[in-house]
């Protein structure tokens, strides 16, 4: 893959990669995760041989499995998320920190699945409390509002497959995610949202025909607001 962490020429610096994953269901939240890193360019080059040792990449890339073995290696644990504060997890003597967002599909609902993302991601970013000139990469092609005063701020297309600190970002948001559909799937047990995690497969679709849709669908959606 394409390293993005291979252009910066600082010999120490802060740098944070920021992805979200949940834009495209039809239920459910949108779930965002800040990954961040402290320390020098050594520090930065052994990180990212470990990273592509492990294989991160793009979670849409890697199966639930390959993901889960990623967050184990690091003791990451998404089965009880903690919003909005700041978490660490390490690599030998490198620490790093991660913070995560969920908005709620009522939000989304009301501001639009686009302004919920850059929501929850710049949500997730402030609790890390980085310094004003860090590094901040985002995953697409826009920034949002509130990161925009940042001067080293920079929106990366498919940056999640070329950034290993987003890649590392996007395998979090996705299982903590994935585990939070899956607590769901007991609530609303007729979805189905343990398969599919409220994406508009052919068995959602027909589960959404025929009980209409439960409080965490997305009602602005289209396949949900016919069936209202």
């Amino acid at each position: 893959m394409e390293v993005l962490e291979k252009k910066i020429k600082d010999k120490s610096f802060e740098l944070i990669g920021i992805d979200e994953v949940g834009r495209g269901p039809l239920a459910g939240p949108v779930v965002s995760c800040a990954c961040f890193f402290k320390g020098t360019k050594k520090d930065l080059a052994k990180l990212c041989k470990a990273f592509e040792e492990l294989g991160i990449t793009d979670s849409k890339k890697l199966n639930s499995k390959k993901r889960r073995l990623i967050l184990d290696h690091f003791k990451i644990n998404v089965s009880r998320p903690r919003w909005e504060r700041a978490q660490c997890f390490s690599f030998e003597d490198i620490e790093l920190s991660y913070s995560l967002c969920s908005i709620d599909p009522k939000v989304i609902d009301k501001i639009n699945i686009l302004q919920a993302s850059l929501l929850s991601m710049e949500k997730s970013f402030f609790p890390l409390k980085v310094k004003k000139e860090s590094y901040i990469w985002i995953d697409g092609n826009k920034v949002p509002v509130a990161l925009k005063g940042y001067p080293n701020v920079e929106a990366h297309i498919k940056g999640d497959s070329r950034s290993y600190l987003i890649a590392m970002a996007s395998i979090i948001a996705k299982e903590t995610r994935d585990e939070l559909m899956n607590a769901y799937s007991v609530t609303y047990p007729c979805y189905g949202f343990e398969k599919h995690s409220g994406y508009p497969t052919k068995g959602h679709k027909k589960a959404l025909k025929e009980n209409g849709p439960c409080p965490i669908h997305r009602r602005t959606f289209k396949g949900v607001s016919e069936l209202i």
